[in-house]
């Protein structure tokens, strides 16, 4: 069967069937970006919390440094302190020759 303009029937789809095809495509685009939108807060929060966690690795490593630095640092106080009272007179020849090392390099 022909229609005026030389085509048939079902050749063009009705009007109605269109506008519920555009309809179905603009559900399917707006159900997309919800799930991109979704997707996209869904990795911001993931990364947002590795960052976090990240970082308080980072600062519990940290501490644990500065705390083994600074035990170091006073063990080597103690040893120096029981060195000096042990020694009294070496400890200051040594701070004196020392000292004089510096002075000279310093008027370089």
């Amino acid at each position: 069967m022909a229609t005026a303009a030389g085509r048939s029937a079902t050749d063009t789809p009705p009007s109605a069937d269109l506008e519920a095809d555009i309809r179905q495509l603009k559900a399917d685009i707006e159900e997309l970006t919800r799930q991109l939108a979704k997707t996209r807060d869904d990795s911001y929060g993931a990364a947002r919390r590795a960052a976090a966690e990240g970082v308080e690795q980072l600062r519990a490593h940290g501490e644990a440094a500065f705390e083994s630095m600074r035990g170091s640092a006073q063990d080597l106080e103690a040893q120096l302190i029981a060195s000096v009272r042990e020694k009294p007179v070496t400890s200051l020849a040594i701070a004196a020759g020392v000292g004089f090392l510096f002075a000279m390099l310093s008027r370089r």
